[in-house]
């Protein structure tokens, strides 16, 4: 398990989604640590284009169908169920959710 890969995990609400894991390299492969942070995809065949909170992916981050990615609420998941790695979010995408998480969350901007 690394950052910026998709795996099914079976949510309790929404039941068994694709989610992109956020958390660092170090903290995916630590095993001491039991969790780790995701975002929820909404894994339906979707007909519409994303919402100001969500980012697209497809086939080329290893999935069958357009797939919107929700980017404005973090999971803190048991790695321990997580199954059936699916593929890895493009550099461009993870580029365009880094930015819409930095967007919707307010999340302030480090300057030097």
């Amino acid at each position: 398990m690394r950052q910026w890969d998709v795996f099914m995990f079976p949510f309790s609400k929404e039941k068994r989604h694709p989610a992109v894991i956020i958390s660092n390299d170090e903290t995916c492969q630590n095993s001491d640590l039991d969790e780790v942070n995701a975002l929820l995809c909404t894994s339906a065949k979707v007909n519409r284009g994303p919402k100001q909170n969500e980012e697209q992916l497809d086939e080329a981050d290893g999935l069958d169908w357009k797939t919107l990615v929700r980017c404005d609420r973090i999971y803190l998941l048991p790695k321990v169920q997580f199954d059936d790695r699916k593929g890895s979010v493009t550099d461009e995408r993870r580029h365009s959710i880094a930015r819409k998480m930095v967007e919707i969350l307010r999340l302030p901007i480090h300057r030097r």
